[in-house]
């Protein structure tokens, strides 16, 4: 069974409400978010991170962000008292999501995957995520996602920097020189 009729299977034996949307093949959120017809916070990026607790035990955190921010790799090295978080690599990530880069999915389906997710994204009704396939995607309703994957939530995106504050601090800077 593939990743993407396993996780129609799981929505489906839930009841979950989702909508299936087809596309041109697109792993990146912001090109995939307009594909879709959404807007880019509402997409689910999806990344898998490993994280060093001491020298002999690490996690593997699939970290979960609205598509318009990146995942904060302090904020989940301090969630798990780590020593170190970065990037798993490719091979790892596709083994423990079961799927290619671009289109992992926003649960895990194995126990060597934590998944961890920011309530940013939760804010939306519904979220937007590639579903196992670069030409496919789902509408799932928020709600659901919840009820059926049970997310650690936890702030762990790197919130964007306002204008208005760039242009305080820039308006500061300069009264300094």
């Amino acid at each position: 069974m593939s990743t993407y009729e396993r996780l129609i299977d799981l929505l489906d034996d839930h009841g979950a409400s989702y909508r299936t949307i087809d596309h041109a093949p697109e792993g990146r959120t912001d090109l995939v978010s307009r594909l879709r017809g959404h807007a880019v916070e509402q997409a689910a990026k999806c990344v898998v991170v490993l994280v060093k607790v001491d020298k002999k035990t690490r996690k593997y955190v699939l970290a979960v962000v609205p598509g318009h921010v990146r995942v904060d790799l302090d904020a989940l090295k301090a969630l798990y008292n780590g020593r170190y978080a970065g990037f798993a690599d490719n091979a790892t990530a596709e083994r423990l999501a079961t799927s290619v880069s671009g289109t992992i999915l926003p649960v895990t389906f194995t126990d060597e995957l934590e998944l961890v997710v920011d309530p940013l994204l939760l804010r939306h009704d519904v979220i937007f995520f590639n579903a196992a396939r670069l030409d496919r995607s789902l509408a799932l309703a928020t709600e659901d996602y919840r009820r059926i994957a049970q997310p650690r939530v936890h702030p762990i995106a790197q919130r964007p920097t306002e204008p208005a504050n760039n242009e305080i601090r820039r308006d500061m800077e300069a009264n300094r020189a």
